[in-house]
């Protein structure tokens, strides 16, 4: 009798102990207007949030901590579909410029992902490096995420695998078709790195050694990640001149792999080729109205940033980096470089030809400290102080410097940029790392994407130019790019998912960031909450890192 008497006593405990947990909550935010990532009406409410899950959406919830949220959005934290953050999240965890924009995910691997290294890559990867020194102590993708995990990051982070790396992985940086058992060990190390929680395959077309890649090779290396739910990613192999062709790669990839594909910042690069948008938007949504589930992403600026080898023919770049600089000291390859990089309609993509002139260039990171006092400055005004030309000067500083030499070129159509921020199948991505105001990061510039993209949206083009309402601009820095990878429990404000969560004035969100002074945080975001855990509150970073690492639907079953 006694045993039941205490049997019954506990159960009644426990039933106390369930109600109580759900009448007060760890943390409720209160009374804001609700924005769930769904593009539907917004509402006024709470938000319960119990440990790391959100438990409770609209209505009214008590918790023992209560986040004011009056007059303020409430939303899903945003997703950086192109992120960069890949060595500022080891310098700096905080990733301090995207967390005051409310990013909260950052997803990786364009092109170059961070792993799967070879004994040959990790030998090299230090000489290469910037102003960022690092330790290389992972070899594959995964052991590098869960790397930065345990260092402590305070977004989340997630990563496509390579194309590039895993071709340089087992090919080197030369011009060669893989054999098809050095083909086989690539497809290996596509499902390794899937198995690890890849989101897919990502490629950068137009540089060397990625444009070596043939369409055949690409499918091969997307057939083992669509069998694992991944997506094909892409910065396609012309944005330009043969931007249709390159989209038109795209779609074939995706057909032949049976796997969704999305365009890595899309744009109509050089003046020229303003006009096509709407041949380009025609040719996505007959792809997409056929079953195949092709995307976009973009910036929400008119220059794009990369380097001066995308000024430069590929030919001269085989081999890598060290190879490409011992062949322009050679006079005659010199001049032959010279004579291709002034001329237009070539088949590689020559990004100077595209901005129009070297005035629209500008030179903004230098690994040698002899030359940062370019930083800044126009390629045109470099040429004028050294007395050379434009493409010399060029080759000149990639000679001296060591490296591509970071670079941006003004390329798009403001009004064209304006229209993209409206397309129902575009999401968003800085093209950049996560970097803070101080230390390191003060010794180059950044382009002002990487302070400022984010912010952009919700303050210029859906306040200012109305280019897109709030709620479906929510959605897609949101629930849209979450869909896209596959990620089931992100993205949204719904019970039971992951409670990244942001709070923002519509009214004065902003970014301050601009090419003559690029070092300015964003403003306008109040509170950011990473699973559960505030690292901004009152616009301000708490320096917490809670950040984790997010597999993509093949983690774990792909080996």
């Amino acid at each position: 009798m006694t045993g039941r008497i205490l049997a019954g006593c506990a159960a009644i405990a426990l039933m106390a102990g369930a109600a109580t947990a759900q009448g007060t909550h760890d943390l409720v935010i209160k009374g804001g207007t609700i924005y769930d990532g769904s593009g539907g009406a917004p509402y006024v409410g709470d938000v319960a949030i119990d440990g790391d899950r959100i438990v409770k959406v609209g209505g009214s919830a008590k918790g023992k901590r209560e986040v004011d949220a009056k007059g303020l959005a409430v939303a899903p934290g945003f997703i950086n579909m192109l992120s960069w953050a890949t060595e500022s999240l080891i310098e700096d965890g905080n990733a301090q410029a995207d967390i005051r924009q409310g990013v909260t995910l950052e997803v990786m691997g364009e092109g170059w992902s961070m792993g799967p290294l070879s004994p040959a890559m990790k030998a090299v990867a230090p000489q290469r490096q910037g102003d960022i020194k690092y330790d290389v102590q992972w070899t594959t993708l995964g052991e590098y995420l869960d790397f930065l995990a345990k260092k402590g990051v305070s977004p989340n982070i997630a990563s496509f695998v390579g194309a590039t790396t895993v071709r340089v992985h087992e090919l080197g940086e030369r011009d060669i078709d893989p054999t098809p058992e050095q083909l086989t060990k690539m497809r290996a190390l596509v499902r390794q790195a899937m198995n690890e929680g890849a989101m897919g395959v990502g490629s950068s077309l137009i540089y060397a050694p990625a444009f070596y890649a043939e369409t055949p090779e690409l499918i091969a290396l997307m057939q083992e990640a669509g069998k694992c739910g991944g997506m094909y990613i892409s910065h396609m192999r012309n944005e330009g001149d043969h931007i249709e062709k390159a989209i038109d790669e795209l779609i074939t990839i995706a057909r032949a792999s049976k796997a969704p594909a999305e365009i890595y910042h899309l744009k109509l690069a050089g003046k020229d080729n303003w006009g096509k948008l709407d041949k380009v938007i025609a040719q996505v949504e007959k792809a997409r109205a056929a079953g195949v589930r092709v995307t976009a992403d973009m910036y929400t600026y008119t220059a794009g940033a990369t380097g001066l080898d995308a000024s430069m023919p590929l030919w001269v770049q085989d081999g890598g980096l060290e190879k490409w600089i011992e062949r322009l000291k050679d006079p005659a390859t010199r001049a032959k470089v010279v004579a291709e990089m002034r001329k237009p309609g070539q088949e590689w993509e020559n990004l100077m030809v595209q901005a129009g002139s070297p005035e629209k260039v500008i030179l903004i990171a230098f690994k040698n400290p002899a030359l940062k006092k370019y930083t800044g400055k126009t390629l045109a005004e470099v040429a004028k102080e050294r007395g050379t030309s434009p493409e010399d000067t060029a080759i000149d500083l990639v000679i001296e410097d060591g490296s591509r030499v970071g670079t941006a070129y003004f390329l798009m159509d403001e009004a064209n940029v304006r229209r993209q921020v409206g397309l129902p199948w575009m999401s968003f991505g800085s093209d950049e790392e996560a970097p803070a105001t101080t230390g390191v990061f003060t010794q180059y510039n950044n382009h002002p994407r990487a302070f400022g993209n984010f912010a952009r949206v919700l303050g210029k083009y859906v306040r200012e130019e109305k280019a897109a309402t709030l709620p479906d601009a929510i959605r897609r820095l949101s629930a849209f790019p979450a869909e896209n990878l596959g990620i089931k429990d992100r993205g949204s404000l719904k019970a039971g998912h992951f409670a990244d969560v942001v709070v923002f004035d519509p009214a004065t969100v902003s970014d301050h960031s601009t090419f003559q002074s690029t070092r300015h945080y964003s403003t306008g975001m109040r509170d950011v909450f990473v699973n559960g855990v505030q690292v901004l509150k009152d616009g301000e970073h708490t320096n917490a890192k809670p950040g984790r690492v997010v597999r993509g639907p093949g983690a774990g079953k792909c080996g």
